[in-house]
C-alpha cells in the first residue's frame, strides 16, 4: 500500500519545482523529503526524480503518481474537516501561504492570537506571491492564502475556491523630507510624472501599476532604482535618491528624513482571504478567516 506521507513529499516537489523548496512548504529538511521519496521508489519499484542539471525532474511515472497524490489528499481533507466539524473546535494543521507584507504586517498578531486561543491548531506560514499563492491552494499545498490584487490585476479565482475580501490597502507616496513635494497636503498624478522612481522590480504588482499609471499620464517613469523589499526603498528615500509609491500595509514606522504625502485619488489594492471549497465548514478555516477580518482595520487605521 503507497504511503500517504511519501505521495504528499512527491507531490510537492512536483508543486515547488524542487526537493529543498518542497522541503521548505512542508516544514521538512530536504533529506528528508529525500528519503521518503527513496522509499516510495523502493515501494513502487520504480524511478521517480531524474537528475537534471543541479536539480532533480520528475519522471513520467512520477507525474502520475503527484496527480493520484492530489486525489488522494483531497479525499482525507474531507474527512478531516467533517471530524474537525463534529469537534466543533479548530484543531490539527492549518497551513497557510501568504505575500511578504501581509506576512510581516497582519499575520503574526493573527496567528498568536490563533495559537493562544486554540492550543490544538497548528499553524504553518509559508511566504509567496499572491499569485503562487492561489496555485498553491488549489493544488491542496497549503489550506488558506491571504492575497491581493489591484484594479488593473484582477486575481483569478480558479474553479473549487472560495474567497473573501479582508479589506483594502491605500498606497501613499513617500518623499525625502528636504524635497519640493514633502510639503504638499497631498498630490495627484500629474505633480509626479517627471520624479526619479524608487521601486518594485519588473513582475510585481505594484512595478506594473506605476508604469502603466505614469504611462497614461504621458510619460515614461524614471524607475532609477528596483528593489523588492519596502524597507530598502524607505532607506533609499531617506537618502534623498527619489520617491516611492508603498503600500501601508507592513510598511512600518517611517523614518526621519521621509514624508508620507497622500496620492489623490489612492492606488488601493484589495486583500483576500482564499480557500478550497471543500473545506469552507472546517472551523481552523472560517476560525482564521474571522480573525484576518477583525485584526486587519487594526494594522492599517
Amino acid at each position: 500500500m503507497l504511503d500517504l506521507a511519501r505521495l504528499r513529499a512527491l507531490h510537492a516537489v512536483h508543486v515547488h519545482g524542487s526537493v529543498g523548496a518542497a522541503a521548505t512548504a512542508l516544514g521538512y529538511t530536504a533529506s528528508a523529503v529525500s528519503q521518503q521519496i527513496a522509499k516510495l521508489e523502493r515501494e513502487t519499484r520504480t524511478t521517480l526524480l531524474e537528475r537534471q542539471g543541479r536539480g532533480v525532474a520528475l519522471t513520467e511515472a512520477a507525474q502520475l503518481l503527484a496527480e493520484t497524490a492530489q486525489e488522494l489528499m483531497a479525499i482525507v481533507e474531507r474527512a478531516e474537516v467533517a471530524l474537525e466539524e463534529r469537534r466543533g473546535r479548530p484543531t490539527g494543521r492549518l497551513t497557510m501561504a501568504a505575500f511578504p507584507t501581509a506576512a510581516r504586517g497582519l499575520l503574526p498578531e493573527v496567528l498568536a492570537g490563533l495559537t493562544a486561543a486554540h492550543p490544538s491548531l497548528e499553524l504553518r506560514l509559508v511566504e509567496e506571491g499572491a499569485h503562487l499563492s492561489v496555485d498553491l491552494v488549489s493544488r491542496g499545498v497549503v489550506d488558506l492564502a491571504v492575497v491581493h490584487d489591484w484594479d488593473i490585476a484582477p486575481l483569478p479565482a480558479p474553479e473549487g475556491l472560495e474567497r473573501v475580501v479582508i479589506g483594502e490597502d491605500h498606497c501613499d507616496v513617500l518623499v525625502p523630507a528636504a524635497h519640493p513635494l514633502a510639503a504638499r497636503a497631498a498630490l495627484v498624478r500629474e505633480d509626479v510624472v517627471d520624479e526619479r522612481w524608487i521601486c518594485q522590480p519588473p513582475g510585481h504588482v505594484c512595478h506594473d501599476w506605476l508604469v502603466r499609471t505614469l504611462r497614461e499620464a504621458g510619460t515614461e517613469p524614471d524607475l532609477a532604482f528596483q528593489v523588492a523589499e519596502y524597507q530598502t526603498q524607505l532607506a533609499l528615500v531617506a537618502a534623498g535618491l527619489g520617491i516611492a509609491l508603498v503600500p501601508r500595509l507592513g510598511r512600518g514606522p517611517v523614518q526621519d528624513g521621509v514624508v508620507v504625502v497622500p496620492l489623490e485619488p489612492a492606488p488601493v489594492r484589495r486583500l483576500y482571504a482564499l480557500w478550497r471549497t471543500g473545506a469552507s465548514r472546517r472551523p481552523a478555516i472560517t476560525e482564521t478567516v474571522r480573525a484576518l477580518r477583525v485584526h486587519y482595520p487594526r494594522v492599517v487605521a
